[in-house]
């Protein structure tokens, strides 16, 4: 036995999150992707690295020109030089600029152990490059105490010959001074390790504990004549913002207040009408018919077009609601009474087949069981029209026809009433040609039933729509009746056998086809003016 109480149990519970939390997050990611950026891609990083590297090499420039100038003047040509170096064969001769890009990047590849210990040299330095690195020592201190970074002047061995410290010891083993020693620049991103506690700042970025050197070749007559050594600490990103901090607090304030602002306008647009709207389903669904008023806000085009669609519907679920119940009661209502007197009649032939000796004649059972037929024919006319009008309100097919064949069937379902048609019979309608003959028939049975000889149809273009007027010769409609003769069950020939369904069933069977029907006004009889539309294909012969 198949379960479907899950059918309509709705979602699974559990925590769901909101249309607001989602934008906060969304929001919230947006504006930390900057800071996402710097703290792990490294973007700014990188080109803090980059930007004090380019600073090294153009200061290493400088000297490098200064010591090849003293090294021209004042070292003698017997003093031996370093390696030789291959001229270059890729820059042209004419060509003065010998431009040096940094190229360092902070990534797990390129960051060296700290920059290992000086080592005693092989061979002392000779005292020409001595003298040398003696006449130059001042120059470096002071570039050192301006750009504080740390600079080395090396003899054509690696041995230092001029520096805070470590003059006379050699670095030739350091990769970055080795690659220099043989006439090529290098450089090189080192960890750092600081003779200073650091503050928990700088714990925050891998830039504070790194340090680039830079080896630069001086080259006099084309071989090594010595080294110009550089290194310094790169800013910290964060130390950057720190000192940049007016201008950090505008740019974070630049990005907080519009994302404010959109979300804002999310919440003015979109969340705060959907919350509403959803406050109204729940009052709509426990009756309350003041929630069926249009939004506070609706927001965007497409919500208010979404609003007005739901509350639409709900109006029409709420009017069907209330004529399903309304209908009900009529329903009952007709029902009640010819079941009351079947009821009876059958009763009083049952008392009188008991009693002893009978007491009614065969004319009146007769009478009764005549009684009997008739309502029980009124119940089956009115089941009959009960199950028309269900079927005018939820038509199978739309469908095709035009006047023509629906007003030849009528003409032979109603032969004691003269039926005149004219105008455009051949327009094809949306409507098949069986609801279309429902329409017609239950007209011209309200015509009949109210006196009329003749049925004058008459069909006019307008449009994309058909106006047909049907006029009959009969009684009329009295002008108290007429705001009642479209409702169900109200009619003037109960005695006679109406049900009072034909002119429901045909205005419920329009509305369903998107027709309309509405009472003219004439001098004599009755006359209905139809507004149905045309269909895009012409109707089938």
């Amino acid at each position: 036995m198949s379960n479907d109480s899950g059918a309509s149990a709705g979602p699974r519970r559990k925590w769901r999150p909101s249309l607001s939390l989602v934008v906060f997050l969304v929001l919230t990611s947006v504006l930390l992707l900057p800071i996402f950026s710097l703290y792990f891609l490294k973007v700014y990083q990188n080109q803090l690295i980059q930007q004090t590297e380019a600073e090294l090499i153009a200061q290493c420039a400088a000297l490098s020109a200064t010591m090849q100038r003293e090294i021209q003047t004042a070292i003698p040509p017997d003093v031996a030089l370093g390696a030789k170096v291959a001229p270059d064969t890729e820059q042209p001769p004419a060509e003065a600029y010998r431009p040096v890009s940094p190229r360092l990047e902070l990534i797990s590849r390129n960051l060296l152990p700290p920059r290992p210990d000086a080592s005693p040299p092989a061979a002392p330095a000779d005292p020409a490059f001595v003298a040398l690195g003696a006449r130059m020592m001042p120059d470096l201190v002071a570039t050192q105490r301006v750009t504080l970074a740390g600079f080395r002047l090396l003899d054509p061995n690696g041995v230092v010959i001029a520096g805070r410290d470590e003059i006379g010891l050699s670095l030739a083993h350091l990769n970055e001074v080795a690659a220099a020693l043989h006439g090529r620049f290098s450089a090189a991103l080192r960890a750092r390790i600081s003779k200073h506690d650091e503050p928990p700042l700088y714990s925050l970025s891998r830039g504070t504990g790194v340090r680039v050197f830079i080896a630069m070749p001086v080259i006099v007559r084309d071989q090594v004549a010595g080294v110009i050594y550089a290194s310094r600490t790169p800013s910290n990103v964060f130390i950057y913002l720190y000192e940049q901090r007016a201008k950090a607090a505008i740019a974070v304030l630049c990005m907080i207040v519009p994302t404010l602002l959109i979300g804002l306008l999310f919440y003015r647009t979109i969340t705060e009408p959907m919350r509403e709207l959803v406050e109204r389903t729940d009052l709509i669904g426990k009756g309350d018919h003041d929630a069926l008023r249009p939004l506070k806000r609706h927001g965007t085009s497409e919500f208010a077009r979404l609003s007005q669609s739901f509350l639409d519907m709900a109006r029409r679920l709420n009017t069907r609601s209330s004529f399903i119940s309304t209908f009900a009661t009529h329903v009952s209502h007709e029902l009640k009474s010819p079941l009351t007197s079947i009821q009876g009649a059958a009763e009083l032939l049952r008392d009188d087949l008991d009693a002893p000796t009978p007491v009614m004649t065969d004319r009146d059972r007769r009478k009764f069981l005549d009684n009997i037929i008739a309502d029980s024919d009124r119940l089956a006319k009115i089941s009959s029209r009960l199950r028309d009008f269900a079927r005018a309100e939820n038509p199978i097919a739309v469908g095709v026809t035009s006047l023509t064949a629906p007003i030849t069937n009528l003409r032979a379902a109603f032969a004691s009433l003269g039926i005149v048609a004219r105008g455009d019979l051949e327009l094809a309608l949306r409507i098949s040609e069986e609801n279309a003959g429902i329409i017609l028939s239950n007209l011209a049975d309200n015509a009949l039933r109210h006196g009329s000889t003749t049925l004058e149809i008459s069909a006019s273009r307008r449009d994309n729509r058909m106006l047909v007027q049907i006029a009959d010769d009969g009684e009329g409609v009295s002008v108290n009746n007429r705001p009642q003769i479209f409702d169900s069950f109200f009619t003037t020939r109960r005695d006679s056998g109406g049900t009072g369904m034909g002119l429901a069933i045909v205005r419920a069977m329009l509305d369903a086809h998107g027709g309309t029907i509405h009472l003219v006004e004439t001098a004599r009889g009755t006359a209905f003016e139809l507004n149905v539309p045309l269909a895009d294909q012409p109707a089938s012969s």
